[in-house]
Order: structure tokens, then sequence, then C-alpha cells
């Protein structure tokens, strides 16, 4: 009996999760687009943002639980499941090509900043408030030199996150100032409880099956809070909008190591006890795999995302099995 109800309420959680930031990022765009901000900078701060709130509300809940291990895990698994699931099955639906940008900018600094989290971690173990500074400072300037770019440049595939937004734009009539209140604060509501549901459902599971908080991290909870880049992606994919999709997937990433990590270590110190080298190697091994397929004709082809999708399934039947 304790074992279904903990399930029902992972699943509950997931659920909470998804609707919780899908209400947040509409309502909060409704909001900036009705005060005369322009989609280019709502898509690159309120939507960017808002579609990594399920990450860092699952982080911040569980290391305030003194689970640090299911906070990175999560970081670390959603990366992981973000380029070898999201982005690999993507490339199976349609070949991406991707603009030339990505190559020389995006994917770089995902494996630079990949590189340096796993510096960071591997030192004594843990993600100190200094180090979670650097991390948040690096967000910030990231978004903030997105923004310039992109408003200097309107070919920069970066300017293409104003397609995201162009749909929460109001159609006509008063601005929906109540209604997009409303979303704000049910999205914060739901997000904290779908959280906290999640955490709490998978913390007994991990000890009910025996298997460690880092691999409930790694995976369950890491692809239910990959969820909304998923949606993303294959809407993305379904009309053909390939830029985006990759974009998606490499930029989730690069809020989850930065805005993540960064901003829950600002609240606590993150701890680490069962997080292993071959996951932070796993997680930097994809970041460069997709660099070094994509660099030559910059595309990610079918036969690409399949060896990518099976390395994932590879992965996380071992991290199961090594529990």
């Amino acid at each position: 009996m304790d074992i279904a109800l903990n399930i029902g309420w992972v699943i509950l959680g997931l659920a909470g999760l998804y609707y919780g930031a899908e209400w947040l990022v509409r309502g909060a765009a409704g909001m900036a687009i009705t005060a005369g901000i322009s989609t280019l900078v709502v898509g690159l701060t309120v939507v960017a943002f808002g579609t990594s709130m399920p990450e860092l509300i699952v982080s911040i809940q569980a290391n305030l639980k003194d689970s640090g291990d299911i906070a990175l895990g999560n970081v670390i698994g959603s990366n992981i499941c973000n380029i070898g699931l999201v982005l690999a099955i993507a490339a199976v639906m349609t070949p991406i090509v991707v603009h030339i940008q990505v190559i020389r900018r995006e994917l770089p600094l995902l494996i630079a900043v990949s590189l340096v989290f796993v510096v960071m971690l591997l030192i004594d173990d843990k993600i100190s408030r200094f180090e979670g500074l650097i991390l948040a400072l690096g967000i910030t300037i990231y978004s903030v030199s997105c923004i310039r770019i992109a408003s200097r440049n309107p070919d920069d595939p970066i300017a293409s996150i104003e397609d995201e937004v162009a749909d929460l734009q109001d159609e006509g009539g008063e601005p929906r100032y109540g209604l997009n209140i409303l979303l704000i604060v049910a999205g914060l509501v739901v997000l904290g409880l779908g959280a906290d549901r999640l955490v709490a459902g998978g913390e007994f599971l991990a000890l009910k099956f025996g298997v460690s908080k880092a691999v409930i991290g790694l995976t369950l909870i890491a692809f239910g809070t990959s969820l909304p880049e998923l949606a993303t992606t294959f809407v993305a994919c379904a009309k053909n909008e390939t830029e985006l999709a990759a974009g998606n997937a490499i930029g989730s990433c690069l809020f989850n190591l930065l805005c993540v990590v960064g901003f829950t270590a600002l609240i606590k110190p993150i701890n680490s006890t069962s997080i292993a080298m071959e996951d932070l190697a796993a997680m930097f091994g994809f970041a460069l795999a997709t660099f070094l397929l994509m660099r030559k004709g910059q595309t990610l082809g079918r036969v690409g995302g399949i060896g990518l999708l099976v390395t994932y399934l590879a992965y996380t039947a071992y991290v199961w099995i090594r529990g």
C-alpha cells in the first residue's frame, strides 16, 4: 500500500511540475508582454527561466531536506536526458540542422560550464555558496549577452526564441491582468506542491528498493523535470523548427548548471555522497559527443540520434544495476 501511495505521489508530483511550469510561464509572459516588453526579451528571460523552474524547485526542496544527491542528480540526470533522450528522439524524428553559431558558441560554452561544474564537485564533493555565486553570475551574464546579441542580429538563432512566445500574447481585447496573476500564483503553488510530493515519493522509493537517492535523482526525477523540454522539442520538430528544438535542449542544459545549481547552492551548500565519477563523465560526454556529431555539416542525423539514444538507455540501465 505504501509503495502504491508513493508511486501515486511521484506521478502527481510530475503532473504538478509540468502544469505548474506551464501556467507560470504563460502568466508571467502574458504580464511582461502586456507591459510592453519585447517577445525576444520575454523569451530569453521569462520563458527560459520558467521552463527551468521544475529543476530549480525540486533541487531547492531536496537540498533543504538534506538530500543533496537528489538535487545534484536531478541536474546531472536532466542534462543527460536533454541530450541523450530529448535531442536524440528529435534527431530520429527528423535530422536536426543547427545554425553555425550554436556550434561556435552554445555548445563550446556548455562543454566549458560542464567542465567547471565537474571540477567544482570533484574538489570536495560539494557546491559551496561561493561556487553557487559564480554559477549564478554566469547565468546572469549569459542572459544579458544573449539579449544584446539577438537585438543586434535578428538572424542569430537566439532571436528565434520569439516564436516560442508569439502565442502567449493576448489576441485583442483588454489585457488580462487578473488571469495572468492567477496563472502565476497557481503555477508557483502547484510547482511547490508537485516538487514536494515528487521528492518525498522518490526518497521513499529509493529507500524501499534499496537504491541510492542519487539513482532516483539521476533517472526518475531527472526525467520528470525534463518533461517540459521534451514536450517543447516534440512540438518544434512537428513544425520542422529543428533549430528551436536543438536550442531548447542545449539552452536547458546551460540553465540547469548555471541557474539551478547556482541558486540552489546560494540558498544552502549542496553536499554529495553518492554521485559517481561515471555520472559526471556521462554528463560531460554527452555534451562533447553532441558537439563532435554536429560540427561537421551542422547536422545531427538519425544515425547520431540513435547512437545517443542507445547510449542513454545503456547508461540508465547501468545506474539502476549499480544501485
